[in-house]
């Protein structure tokens, strides 16, 4: 007998990608969407798309968030989507497949194919971008990260999934440097309540390193004009980054 698949989402003012992300996963058993305080119709898209809607406004990062939505997934298997992911055919397939078939044990992999400024790219460290996103509900959960949240996943074998995500990272690029600003921010908190230092000297080779790593070892320049375009961005972002922890360091990002 085939295992059940919960799709689970968190999402916050999210309807303009909403629709399509959930279309993609329509086959899906169930589909938990929990909500963070949209003020759009997010919340309305989902329940007309037959998802079944949380909402929980007391945000305290992304790991905790997706462990929450999880919690009220029923299904033996989890498919964790972001609002700007859709799963091609290929890979609801390759899924499918994993739920006639179960492997107790098994953490599985998909690739993003990842979209910057009118392309998909194929280099740049931004394809196949694998990420742990199918797994047996009641063996694995998130960590408690407020950005970059990972699943806790230690001991299990890791299998690749045929078939991609595309996912819509960069639309709209005021959009995009907006979310990158913020997830910076988050990281530098986290990283100072770690008790984490950066010097002067370590912000720019940080940076530099980050445009040449995403532009030669990544193979960037392969994916033409958007590879260096997206070069730049990563270490404008590693710039914001560690000069944020930097600030942190020395009180200079302290509220009044």
């Amino acid at each position: 007998m085939p295992k059940r698949l919960s799709v689970v989402l968190i999402a916050r003012n999210s309807a303009d990608l909403l629709a399509k992300a959930l279309a993609s996963v329509a086959w899906a058993d169930e589909i938990i969407l929990l909500d963070s305080g949209s003020d759009d119709n997010t919340v309305d898209i989902a329940r007309a798309a037959g998802a079944k809607v949380y909402i929980d406004t007391d945000w305290q990062g992304y790991g905790i968030q997706r462990q929450r939505a999880q919690s009220f997934a029923t299904g033996d298997y989890i498919l964790m989507l972001d609002t700007d992911e859709r799963v091609t055919p290929e890979l609801q397939q390759a899924i499918q497949a994993v739920l006639q078939a179960p492997q107790p044990g098994v953490v599985y992999s998909i690739a993003r194919r990842n979209y910057f400024l009118g392309r998909f790219m194929r280099h740049s460290g931004w394809y196949p971008d694998r990420v742990l996103r199918l797994y047996e509900r009641e063996h694995y959960q998130y960590n408690a990260s407020q950005v970059h949240e990972s699943l806790a996943c230690e001991n299990a074998k890791i299998v690749a999934l045929k078939g991609d995500l595309r996912h819509l990272t960069c639309r709209d690029f005021a959009s995009f440097q907006r979310k990158q600003l913020n997830y910076a921010t988050a990281w530098a908190q986290e990283r100072h309540q770690r008790g984490k230092k950066v010097s002067l000297t370590g912000i720019f080779t940080h940076t530099l390193g980050a445009f040449m790593k995403t532009l030669l070892l990544r193979g960037g320049v392969l994916d033409g004009k958007q590879g260096w375009l997206l070069a730049v961005v990563n270490a404008q972002y590693t710039f914001n980054k560690y000069t944020e922890l930097w600030a942190l360091n020395r009180g200079y990002s302290e509220k009044a």
